[in-house]
C-alpha cells in the first residue's frame, strides 16, 4: 500500500537519532489512516512495537491535531503476552513522548499493579494502557467498562503468535468482540516476527472474520543469523541427557569474551540447574543472573532492570524472556537443549543484538545425539527462512463461560446480542444457537445434575430475555478467580523478615521437613517451617536439591521431526555431521536401518532379560507417551506381559516378558476408539482436565475473599464434581470441554491419529539380536523417567557408554541384523 506522510514531529525525532522511517512503519500509519485494521510481520530488531504506536504517537502530534486539544480518555490499548514485555514497552515508548513533549499519560496494568492504581485506571484512565489479555478480561467485567472503552481508538496486540492459537488467544477474541461493540470505531493491529501462516492471523484478528479489512504489512528482512552449534572439545556428542553439562566449561568461556550473554533453557528446573553449574565454574565471579516466571514480581524486576543497565554478563532465562523484551547490547544467545521450533529458535536468537541490520549470533547446545540432529534442523530452518506453529482450533468452552460470567459482571445483557458479539470473533464463529444455550444454562446453574445447589446460581433471566447477577458478591468472586493459565499450586519461598524469592509447586513443597535444603533463585535454601502456603527459609552453605516443575513439556514441531527425518535419509548429507555422529548412523544403517520420511520402523530385541520394541515415531513426546499407555493395554489383552515404557521426543520403548512377532495389531487405528476413550477416562488425564476447565470456567473457585485454597482442596472439589457429572450428566459442558483438552493437549491425539495412519501403510519391523545404535538414547532413560531432567546426567553418562558400545559392536560375533520384515 501506499505510505501515508509521517507528521514532521516525528520525522525529525527518527532524524535526530540518525534513523530512518522504515517501510512497513511508515505503512502501518497508513493503514490506520486508511481505517484498516493491520498485521505487521517484521524481523526481530526491526522497530514492530515502535510501528504499532505510530498511529498512536501520530494522533498526539500538533500537526496532526492542528487548533483541536489532544485526545482525552483511553486512545490506545497495548496488549501482550507477558508482564515483562509491558513493562519494556513502557520504559521504550516514554523516550519519544518524552522527547516530542507528547502529551501523553502511559501505565502498565496487570496482576502485579496496586489495587489503588487500578481503581483509579477505571475513573481516570492514561492514554496508552499496557496490559495482558486476563487483566483486560477483568477490566471489561467492571460496570464502568462501557464508558472506559467507549471512545477506545486502537488496540495493539504484541507477539500475537505467542498465544493467538490458545486458550489465551480465546480470551482475548473474545475481549476484542466486546471492545468492538463498545467501540465500533476501534482499529485492530498484531505484530510478530515469527508467523508461519500470515493469512490465518489476519483471518483471526478481523471481525466476523473479514479478510479483506486487515492490510498484511510484511517488513524487509533482517541481516541473517549467524547461528553455531557447540560441540564438545574432546569428547564425543553425549548419546543421552538433555542438560548440556558437557558443555559448561566452554559457555563459560563464551561468556567471559562477550559483554553480555543470554542463555536460554527450556524449562524452569534446567534454568536452575544451568545457573547452578555456571555460577560453580564462575572463578571470576561474574555477575551472573537468573530469571524465569515461578521468581518473585521484585526479583525479576531487580534483573530486567541489571540487564538493561548493562550490569550482568550473563542471564540464564527461559521463556520468560522469549518475547520482545528490548536489550541491544547481547552480544551472543545460548540454546540449551534442542530448540523444538524453528519460530521459538528465531524468537530467542533475536534477543541478541536487536537490531534489523546487524547479524545475531547464537549457540546451540544439544544434549544429546538426537538432539544435535535437531539443533542442525532447526539451523537449517533459521537459515531457510522457514517458520512453524500450532494451528487455529475452535475456541473453548471454558474460556466462553468465564468471558459470560466477565460480561455479566458488567452490567445486564441481551442473550441475542451477546451472542452475535461472540460469534464476530472467529474462535466462535462455530457457536450456534443450541450450543450458546447451553453455556448460558451452565453459567446459570452450573448444568442439570448441579442446579440444586444455590452456590452454582450465578446469574438469571427475567421475562424480557435479558440474563443478569442472581447476587453482587458474583462479581467479586468472578475478579478474585478468573484467569486462564492454571498452573500447579504454587507455595511463595521467602525469609523470614518477609523478602520474597518466589514459588515452588506444592507437590514439591510437600516433601520438605524443617533442615531440608534446595536450590532456588540462585542460592542455596534452607527450610525453617512450611505453613499457610508459605515456605520460610534462610540462606544454606551446604548442597541442595532443586525444585522441579510440573508445566508441560516443549513439543517438537512437526516441522523439525519432519526435517530431522529427512536428514536420516540423506546419506550424502552425513558428511557435515561430526565423526562420533556420522559413525552413529552409519552402524546403525548397517546393523539395521533408518526410518524414511512417511515411515515408521520399529525395532525389537532382547536385552537383559526382557524383551524389547523401540518405535520411531517422531511424533514428540506427549504422543509417544500416549501411544505407550495405549500399547500395553494391547499387549495385555494379548498376553505379552508388558513391565513399561519410556519415551523422548523420537521414540517410545516397550519392554515385555515375551516377544512382540508382529507390531502391526498393536497399532491399528481402532485403538482410538476403544483403549484410548477407555484410558482416558479411566486415568487421571481426564480429571487433570477437567480441573483445568473447572476453574477456567468459574465452577470451582480457587480463592475466597482473604482466603485461598490449597492445590488438594481444589482438586478434591473438582474430583467430587467430576464423579457427580460422571454418573448423573455424562454430556455435560464440562465434560466435553475437559475430552477436547485430554485429546488435543495432554495427548496430542491429533499426531497419533497421523502415525496410527502411518503405521498401517508403511510400517517396517526389523528383528534385531540385541539393543541398535538408534535405541541407545531412549533405552537410558529407563528408570529414571520421574528424575528431573539434568539431575543424573554424570551416572546416566557412564550407562549409556556401556550400552552404545554394545550396541555399536560390528566385529565378528557383533551379531548384525537377524530378520527384517517390511509391513
Amino acid at each position: 500500500m501506499t505510505p501515508t506522510a509521517i507528521p514532521p514531529e516525528l520525522g525529525a525525532w527518527f532524524a535526530g537519532r540518525g534513523w530512518r522511517v522504515r517501510r512497513h512503519q511508515a505503512e502501518m500509519l497508513g493503514a490506520s489512516d486508511a481505517g484498516q485494521h493491520a498485521l505487521l510481520v517484521a524481523d526481530t530488531g526491526a522497530g514492530k512495537t515502535l510501528a504499532g504506536f505510530l498511529p498512536t504517537l501520530a494522533a498526539f502530534c500538533p500537526s496532526r491535531s492542528e487548533d483541536d486539544p489532544p485526545p482525552e480518555g483511553l486512545h490506545t490499548l497495548y496488549v501482550s503476552p507477558l508482564k515483562a514485555l509491558a513493562h519494556d514497552v513502557q520504559r521504550n515508548l516514554l523516550t519519544p513522548v518524552s522527547e516530542l513533549g507528547l502529551p501523553v499519560r502511559i501505565e502498565t496494568r496487570s496482576g502485579d499493579t496496586p489495587s489503588d492504581r487500578k481503581k483509579r485506571q477505571r475513573v481516570k484512565p492514561p492514554h496508552v494502557l499496557l496490559t495482558t489479555p486476563e487483566s483486560l478480561s477483568l477490566l471489561l467485567s467492571y460496570p464502568e467498562s462501557a464508558d472506559l472503552f467507549a471512545g477506545l481508538k486502537r488496540v495493539v496486540i504484541d507477539e500475537v503468535h505467542a498465544f493467538a492459537t490458545g486458550k489465551r488467544g480465546d480470551l482475548l477474541a473474545l475481549c476484542l468482540a466486546r471492545l468492538q461493540a463498545l467501540a465500533p470505531q476501534l482499529q485492530r493491529a498484531a505484530l510478530s516476527a515469527t508467523l508461519a501462516d500470515p493469512e490465518s492471523y489476519r483471518a483471526w484478528l478481523a471481525p466476523w472474520g473479514e479478510v479483506d479489512t486487515v492490510t498484511l504489512v510484511e517488513a524487509e528482512p533482517g541481516a541473517p543469523p549467524v547461528v553455531e552449534i557447540l560441540l564438545p572439545e574432546e569428547e564425543r556428542v553425549p548419546w543421552g541427557g538433555h542438560a548440556g553439562r558437557w558443555a559448561i566449561p566452554q559457555l563459560y568461556e563464551e561468556i567471559r569474551r562477550n559483554r553480555t550473554t543470554l542463555v536460554f533453557t527450556n524449562t524452569r528446573f534446567l534454568a536452575e540447574f544451568v545457573f547452578q553449574l555456571l555460577w560453580e565454574a564462575n572463578e571470576d565471579t561474574l555477575p551472573i543472573g537468573i530469571h524465569h516466571g515461578s521468581l518473585s514480581t521484585e526479583a525479576r524486576r531487580k534483573v530486567e532492570g541489571a540487564m538493561a543497565r548493562g550490569e550482568l554478563r550473563a542471564l540464564v532465562a527461559t521463556a520468560s524472556l522469549d518475547l520482545g523484551v528490548d536489550w541491544g547490547d547481547i552480544d551472543c544467545v545460548v540454546q540449551m537443549g534442542a530448540p523444538k521450533g524453528s519460530s521459538r529458535l528465531l524468537q530467542r536468537i533475536g534477543r541478541a543484538n536487536h537490531r534489523l541490520d546487524s547479524p545475531s549470533r547464537a549457540i546451540l547446545v544439544p544434549g544429546n545425539r538426537f538432539e544435535f540432529l535437531e539443533a542442525m534442523a532447526a539451523r537449517d530452518a533459521v537459515d531457510e527462512g522457514q517458520r512453524d506453529g500450532d494451528p487455529f482450533r475452535p475456541g473453548g468452552l471454558d474460556v466462553l463461560a468465564q468471558h459470560v460470567m466477565a460480561c455479566a459482571c458488567a452490567g445486564p445483557f441481551q442473550e441475542a446480542a451477546l451472542l452475535a458479539e461472540v460469534r464476530s470473533s472467529l474462535a466462535y464463529a462455530w457457536l450456534d444457537e443450541t450450543a450458546w444455550g447451553r453455556i448460558l444454562g451452565f453459567v446459570a446453574n452450573g448444568g442439570y445434575a448441579l442446579r440444586a445447589y444455590d452456590r452454582f446460581r450465578r446469574i438469571v433471566r427475567d421475562k424480557t430475555g435479558v440474563w443478569r447477577l442472581t447476587h453482587p458478591e458474583h462479581a467479586a468472586r468472578h475478579r478474585l478467580n478468573a484467569g486462564i493459565i492454571v498452573d500447579s499450586e504454587m507455595l511463595t519461598v521467602r525469609f523470614r523478615n518477609g523478602r520474597q524469592l518466589g514459588k515452588v509447586e506444592e507437590r514439591f513443597a510437600a516433601s520438605f521437613s524443617p533442615g531440608d535444603t534446595f536450590f532456588f533463585a540462585g542460592m542455596s535454601l534452607e527450610v525453617e517451617l512450611v505453613r499457610d502456603m508459605e515456605v520460610i527459609v534462610r540462606a544454606a552453605k551446604k548442597s541442595a536439591t532443586i525444585p522441579s516443575y510440573g508445566g508441560q513439556r516443549l513439543a517438537l514441531s512437526t516441522h523439525l521431526a519432519g526435517r530431522v527425518q529427512e536428514m536420516l535419509a540423506d546419506r550424502a548429507g552425513w558428511g557435515r555431521f561430526p565423526d562420533d555422529v556420522r559413525e552413529w548412523l552409519e552402524v546403525q544403517d548397517w546393523r539395521s536401518r533408518l526410518p524414511a520420511p512417511g515411515e515408521l520402523l520399529v525395532e525389537s530385541f532382547p536385552h537383559h532379560g526382557k524383551h524389547y520394541s523401540v518405535y520411531y515415531t517422531f511424533e514428540g513426546w506427549n504422543a509417544n507417551q500416549s501411544l505407550g499407555m495405549l500399547i500395553t493395554r494391547r499387549m495385555e489383552e494379548q498376553g505379552l506381559l508388558p513391565g513399561g515404557f519410556v519415551a523422548n521426543d523420537y521414540s517410545l520403548a516397550v519392554w515385555s516378558l515375551k516377544p512382540v512377532s508382529d507390531p502391526v495389531p498393536l497399532l491399528s487405528p481402532d485403538i482410538l476408539a476403544h483403549e484410548f476413550v477407555e484410558w482416558v477416562t479411566e486415568s487421571h488425564l481426564l480429571r487433570r482436565a477437567f480441573r483445568e476447565v473447572a476453574v477456567i470456567s468459574g465452577l470451582v473457585e480457587r480463592q475466597h475473599p482473604g482466603k485461598r485454597k490449597s492445590g488438594k482442596q481444589v482438586t478434591f472439589s473438582t474430583d467430587l464434581i467430576y464423579d457427580v457429572l460422571r454418573k448423573y450428566e455424562p454430556d455435560h459442558l464440562l465434560l466435553e470441554a475437559a475430552w477436547a483438552d485430554a485429546r488435543e493437549r495432554l495427548t496430542d491425539v491429533g499426531r497419533l491419529a497421523d502415525l496410527l495412519e502411518r503405521a498401517a501403510g508403511q510400517l517396517v519391523h526389523v528383528t534385531l539380536d540385541r539393543v541398535s545404535p538408534l535405541a541407545v538414547p531412549v533405552m537410558t532413560m529407563i528408570g529414571r523417567e520421574a528424575v528431573p531432567q539434568g539431575a543424573v546426567d554424570e551416572e546416566l553418562l557412564l550407562e549409556a557408554e556401556t550400552l552404545g558400545a554394545e550396541a555399536m559392536r560390528v566385529g565378528p560375533g557383533g551379531g548384525g541384523q537377524r530378520a527384517g520384515k517390511w509391513r
